[in-house]
């Protein structure tokens, strides 16, 4: 509920590692020209897969932010979360600031992850050789909450430290509830967002046997189509993205540059099907987040769907927003940038809102390229293939996870 009593909260700092780019700059330019970081997987072979293609991060070299005997206690998700999360320390000033401990200890973390260190589990599991040799950094460096934990310990960060891990909605849930952490007074900033790195064996054949991937394998970049007549399942990616929140009065007093408000949050279950979407849990979800931030869906100038490339997934949800906005469906401009970066799972949410953030900053919207042949289903203005504008004042931000768990969040140009 809108409450008078809220305080103000904004993003000052955003940082990410994804197969479009390695920082925030390099992945925007990328994203507005359209260019696809899809290709075919390298990392192991993928012949006996049907599906052999993913987004992967290219050219990180973590010992550049990282220790390199710090980096064997590890999981490369762990990584990707350090990485993003010293850019957005960065971005926002605070990076190589000296915080009085008073600060320190109302500043928090809540970096999530879909599915955590499976290469790591994968790894030991393949080279075990009974109870004595295993590794004393195998735990430590795949369970989820250790990317809020060593972001915490970089910057000695003692306020409100925790993870989610609600699969694909992973990212907004985490900026969600951090930000709630800051609106009710419990912090004044908290580092958030999402990381997950699961190209491997156990990830993509666990996928794939749902059917849940593409097999379009002979024409990667063209493989992640949301709302394409011929989509048939969600491309892999990898990565992390993460936001710095600030409390506005804060941000404003030291100069902080603001990239966007974040006014509105709101999560629910679909108790369905643990897998298939309905429109639903979609759509309460998106008018609880209009409710929250306290305004009228024809307020809200742009959408970043969820949109995956599943054939029932994008049909679901170009169907909530239809019921959510009514007749301002239309008039909305919506995009899926998984056209280019394919699914970060539980970084998704994490890379989107900053995508988000970016629209309400600059004005521009990035295109969902692969549209050939749009769904009728699929009637809405989705940017198809070309970069877009915006000029109104409210974006909306979806992601949607296993188990019927949807998160989504609202931010305001400022």
């Amino acid at each position: 509920m809108t409450s008078i009593h809220r305080r103000r909260v904004v993003i000052t700092g955003m940082g990410t590692i994804n197969p479009c780019g390695n920082s925030v700059e390099q992945t925007w330019k990328a994203l507005l020209a359209g260019q696809s970081g899809i290709g075919l997987i390298d990392r192991f072979d993928t012949s006996a897969f049907s599906s052999k293609i993913a987004g992967q991060v290219k050219g990180f070299d973590a010992e550049t932010i990282i220790d390199k005997k710090e980096l064997k206690k590890m999981d490369i998700f762990i990584q990707y979360a350090l990485a993003a999360a010293t850019e957005a320390m960065n971005d926002s000033g605070l990076g190589e600031t000296e915080l009085p401990k008073e600060e320190r200890e109302r500043f928090g973390v809540i970096i999530g992850s879909g599915i955590g260190g499976l290469g790591t589990i994968w790894e030991e599991a393949n080279g075990y050789r009974g109870p004595r040799r295993t590794s004393p950094f195998f735990i430590p460096s795949l369970i989820i909450n250790l990317a809020s934990g060593y972001t915490s310990i970089k910057y000695g960060l003692q306020g409100p430290n925790s993870a989610v891990a609600t699969a694909c909605a992973t990212g907004t849930h985490s900026i969600g509830d951090a930000t709630r952490l800051i609106m009710h007074g419990y912090a004044d900033r908290m580092i958030a967002g999402g990381a997950d790195s699961v190209i491997n064996e156990l990830g993509v054949g666990g996928f794939a046997s749902m059917r849940a991937l593409s097999t379009r394998n002979d024409e990667p970049q063209k493989a992640s189509r949301p709302f394409d007549v011929d989509r048939d399942g969600f491309v892999m990616g990898e990565g992390a993205g993460v936001v710095v929140l600030e409390e506005y009065e804060m941000a404003k007093a030291r100069g902080a540059k603001i990239y966007a408000e974040v006014v509105g949050y709101a999560m629910t279950g679909d108790a369905g099907h643990i897998t298939a979407p309905n429109e639903d849990g979609p759509s309460r979800v998106m008018t609880l987040a209009l409710k929250d931030a306290g305004i009228r869906p024809e307020q809200v100038g742009f959408i970043n769907a969820h949109g995956t490339s599943t054939p029932a997934g994008d049909k679901n949800e170009c169907a909530a927003i239809k019921v959510t906005f009514g007749d301002h469906a239309k008039k909305l401009k919506v995009d899926s940038t998984k056209s280019m970066h394919g699914h970060l799972l539980g970084a998704a949410g994490g890379l989107e809102t900053i995508v988000c953030a970016m629209a309400c900053h600059t004005g521009q919207i990035p295109p969902t390229i692969n549209v050939d042949n749009q769904d009728p289903e699929c009637d809405l203005d989705v940017t198809p293939n070309a970069m877009g504008t915006f000029d109104g004042e409210y974006v909306l931000n979806n992601n949607f996870g296993f188990g019927g768990t949807n998160a989504c969040v609202i931010l305001r140009r400022i």
